[in-house]
């Protein structure tokens, strides 16, 4: 069974898989079909977007999200613990930890300390997905297991650069790579790395466009 993959911009995803409209951090891009879940990675605005999560929400959409942005999002959202799993008819999603050790907004201050988001595992159609939120290239990357798709930010400053994303992707192996999160660095660096150094199929995708994973 196929799934899809669309980037929308920034660390936006719609992703169609069991019949289900899902969306990861709902921020950047176009937003025109409803969704029937929508996982968010943390608080920050440009992953936690009030607006674009109105505008996708049905009243039966469900909403995974960390516990602070329950009063910016607002009616019933659920979360989910690095650890924790849920199942969402034939979709699973895992949350995993996300977080910096190495990027700062002030001495000791990171921008994205332990237990403040998390990234998502998200398993249908056969497949894994996972989409690693802002992160650092942390230990717990490489115990994520079987992944086939890895969304990998590689921009810098807040998350992994593209060299660090690119040890990320051979650390985990998947069978494709897409890097997010880009800001205005060559995706091009990951790709090159990436490739040169595994079996790895690195997906450098324009906002909007989708990829078949089949």
């Amino acid at each position: 069974m196929t799934l899809s993959i669309k980037w929308l911009g920034h660390a936006s995803f719609q992703i169609k898989a069991e019949g289900k409209t899902i969306y990861v951090d709902p921020y950047e891009g176009e937003y025109s079909e409803k969704a029937d879940l929508i996982l968010v990675t943390h608080s920050h605005s440009d992953h936690c977007d009030a607006s674009k999560i109105r505008r996708v929400r049905k009243t039966e959409t469900v909403i995974i999200a960390p516990e602070d942005c329950f009063s910016k999002i607002g009616g019933s959202v659920k979360s989910l613990k690095p650890g924790e799993e849920t199942t969402f008819g034939n979709v699973m999603v895992r949350a995993v930890e996300a977080y910096n050790y190495k990027r700062f907004r002030s001495p000791g201050n990171p921008f994205h300390p332990k237990g403040y988001g998390v990234g998502y595992l998200i398993t249908a159609e056969g497949k894994t997905v996972y989409h690693a939120g802002d992160t650092d290239f942390i230990p717990e990357i490489r115990q994520l297991g079987h992944v086939v798709v890895a969304l990998l930010p590689s921009g810098g400053t807040y998350t992994m650069d593209n060299v660090e994303a690119a040890e990320a992707a051979l650390a985990i192996n998947p069978e494709i790579a897409i890097p997010m999160h880009r800001w205005d660095t060559d995706p091009e660096e990951f790709r090159k790395k990436v490739e040169a150094n595994s079996n790895i199929k690195v997906v450098v995708l324009r906002e909007g466009e989708e990829y078949q994973v089949v």
